[in-house]
C-alpha cells in the first residue's frame, strides 16, 4: 500500500477489520488485519504491480474473496462511505470493490 494510515482507515473504518498488534517491526510500515482465522497483511512498500489498466469490475482481475454474513449491510456501508462497487455478474449475492491502492476485493454472502 502507498499509505498505511489511509489503508487502515479503509480496512478498519469502512470494512470493520481489527488490527492484530502482534506484527513485529519488519523495517517498514505495515499492519496485520484479522479476517476470521486468516489475516490480510498490509505492506507500505513500492507497488510491484501496475495500478493502471485494471478492469473496473474487480472480478476480472486477481483478487481475494472474503465471506460476509450480510451483503446488503456491506453495500449500505460502502454507499455511506462513497466507496464504488459492482455486484457480481454471476447472480450470486456478491460484490467487488477496490481498496485505496486499487487492490480488488470480492465479498460473498455466506449465511452462518
Amino acid at each position: 500500500v502507498a499509505d498505511i494510515a489511509q489503508s487502515l482507515e479503509f480496512y478498519q473504518g469502512v470494512l470493520g477489520l481489527s488490527e492484530n498488534i502482534q506484527r513485529p517491526d519488519l523495517g517498514y510500515p505495515g499492519a496485520w488485519l484479522d479476517v476470521g482465522q486468516q489475516q490480510i497483511h498490509l505492506l507500505e512498500l513500492p507497488n510491484p504491480d501496475p495500478v493502471s489498466g485494471r478492469p473496473a469490475h474487480g472480478g476480472r482481475d486477481r483478487h481475494i474473496a472474503l465471506a460476509t454474513c450480510d451483503i446488503q449491510a456491506l453495500q449500505t456501508r460502502l454507499q455511506q462511505h462513497q466507496i464504488p462497487f459492482t455486484v457480481s455478474r454471476s447472480g450470486r449475492a456478491a460484490l467487488f470493490l477496490r481498496d485505496p491502492d486499487g487492490n480488488a476485493l470480492e465479498f460473498i454472502e455466506a449465511k452462518p
